[in-house]
């Protein structure tokens, strides 16, 4: 009997998972992914568009178009899951049952969540580049801004690529030098973190990046309201930030349905899973993917780029009633584009910080420094991203777990490199 597989999500995580599971499974596995619409968004490229160097419309393609044909799509919302009865109710009241069920709805932004942020001034003066139409719209109003304060604000995490508020500092920097307007421009990053980032060694490189480019840091700042009108973040603790142009990136939330599904998410609709197994913890024939997933590490594309494999794995295993064996270990790299055509690159995980060497090897790119060849491959990933990792293939060498070699920083921590 073939076994059958509920995907609730056709973004990253969902399609390569669903390529990769009728290529490893083939004919015993009938494979399902449900998603609102039939639109696919290379979502790393919005950073681009605000400073000319993307365009929103060569950023979408059909979902359907990235799946392999066994796959079945079905473009509609979800109203619920029923964990008991293995079965997911579509917006218009159809039913799925499922032997397995993937979540891999990712995340989504929530706006109206804080206070004045979509009032007064919203894509107007205070804008997001985390949606194509936010991305258009600013890009509008930067080509426009011809000098002022410049804040770019992010409300709370966990979000999506947590690393690029920082980029769209980085190139912001790199853009009105461009166009002789840096001396004019007053450029603020303002995070509730205490340093730059989450990861204590990449936060003091970037630290200094900020610092080098002259470009302010306020830390520990909790964003309770946005008055579009007086030009205003306000913090909660009442300390504010005056802005002319706001680069707001919002609370993330995961999928409405989740909250609605009883014993499946958490308060913040991610679904909470095994660190290592991605496995469920409200049932065991469930499993959450990519940013939808309750982990602590990156919502980024490269984390469900590694969890593919090992996910595929994992429910092969549970399909044929053995013990799961793919362990994930958070593994996580990031380019962060830094202006002026260099980009720098981290790669890390669970236990590992973030440290200097190459990646993946002793002769590949160069980590935690600013390179040329970082940036090319930064652009370089979008056809990656279209012909390798949404059709879930192989990348010999280069396996889920993070590599060892190349970063000597290991040796000192104990470790032994690869």
């Amino acid at each position: 009997m073939r076994s059958r597989i509920v995907i609730l999500g056709g973004g990253t995580a969902g399609t390569l998972v669903a390529n990769r599971l009728v290529r490893r499974l083939g004919d015993s596995v009938d494979v399902t992914v449900v998603d609102q619409d039939d639109s696919h968004v290379y979502q790393p490229g919005l950073l681009f568009v605000p400073f000319g160097r993307a365009n929103p419309e060569d950023l979408s393609r059909s979902r359907r178009r990235q799946m392999d044909d066994a796959v079945r799509f079905v473009p509609s919302g979800v109203d619920s899951v029923d964990l008991a009865a293995n079965r997911v109710t579509l917006s218009d009241h159809e039913d799925l049952d499922y032997d397995v069920l993937v979540i891999a709805s990712g995340a989504r932004l929530v706006p109206e969540e804080t206070e004045g942020l979509t009032g007064p001034g919203w894509n107007d003066r205070v804008f997001t580049f985390y949606t194509p139409e936010g991305a258009a719209g600013l890009q509008r109003a930067v080509r426009d801004f011809s000098g002022g304060r410049v804040v770019v604000n992010v409300v709370d995490l966990p979000i999506k690529c947590p690393v690029a508020p920082l980029e769209f500092a980085f190139l912001a920097d790199w853009y009105f030098h461009q166009r002789g307007l840096r001396d004019h421009v007053e450029l603020v990053y303002v995070t509730p973190l205490d340093g730059a980032f989450t990861k204590p060694v990449a936060s003091a490189h970037l630290g200094g990046l900020l610092r080098a480019k002259g470009i302010d840091l306020v830390t520990e700042f909790n964003t309770g309201r946005v008055d579009g009108e007086a030009r205003r973040l306000v913090g909660y603790d009442g300390r504010s930030v005056d802005f002319d142009l706001a680069v707001v990136v919002p609370l993330h939330s995961g999928a409405e349905y989740v909250g609605r599904s009883a014993g499946l998410g958490d308060e913040l609709d991610f679904v909470p899973v095994d660190e290592q197994t991605l496995q469920s913890k409200a049932a065991p024939n469930v499993f959450a993917v990519g940013d939808a997933a309750a982990l602590p590490t990156s919502k980024a594309g490269s984390v469900a780029h590694y969890e593919g494999d090992l996910l595929v794995e994992n429910i092969d295993r549970l399909i044929h009633d053995l013990p799961l064996s793919g362990r994930f270990d958070g593994h996580t790299n990031c380019f962060i584009e830094s202006g002026f055509g260099k980009a720098m690159l981290i790669d890390f995980n669970y236990d590992t910080e973030p440290l200097p060497g190459h990646f993946p090897s002793t002769l590949g790119l160069p980590l935690l420094r600013e390179s040329r060849l970082n940036h090319l491959a930064k652009l370089g990933f979008e056809w990656f991203y279209w012909h390798v990792l949404l059709p879930g293939r192989d990348l010999p060498g280069l396996g889920s777990a993070m590599p060892t070699r190349g970063k000597p920083g290991l040796a000192g921590a104990g470790l032994k490199e690869d």
